[in-house]
């Protein structure tokens, strides 16, 4: 099922791509149903917080009316900055899976350890490197083309 609702996360990061967002998508789901998606919107909403996980989570916020997520498995294309790390933690969500590292900003051991910390009171079980050569190969063609490369 992993491998499923990967594939409809990346379909959301496609769909950012046409939108002329950088290509990163997500999923949020509860009971093998997907109850929410997000992709990145942050040039479309003018909102620098407007990554695709945190789209997604407001989406399944306003489905369930509480911002506890709790039983809720978070499905993305590339690993969460700190911000979204952060919520993901506060919207205690249960399990993230996500495809490509981010050797620049992730935050879930890439270049910061947020998932996790030994110091916060929630623990997420992280799932990474699913579908990764997939994912990393359509962010490096994004910003091969906007480079001009």
């Amino acid at each position: 099922m992993d491998v499923q609702f990967l594939q409809a996360a990346i379909a959301e990061a496609r769909a950012a791509e046409a939108e002329g967002e950088v290509p990163v998508g997500a999923v949020i789901v509860r009971d093998g149903q997907i109850i929410a998606t997000g992709r990145n919107r942050v040039i479309t909403d003018h909102d620098p917080t407007a990554h695709a996980e945190i789209v997604a989570m407001r989406a399944a916020g306003v489905a369930f009316g509480n911002y506890r997520l709790e039983g809720c498995d978070l499905y993305c294309t590339l690993e969460p900055c700190a911000m979204c790390a952060g919520a993901i933690l506060h919207a205690r969500i249960r399990r993230l899976v996500y495809a490509a590292s981010d050797p620049k900003a992730g935050a879930c051991g890439s270049v910061l350890g947020v998932m996790n910390h030994p110091q916060l009171n929630h623990r997420v079980e992280v799932v990474a490197g699913l579908l990764a050569d997939e994912c990393g190969t359509m962010l490096s063609q994004f910003f091969r083309a906007r480079r001009g490369l």
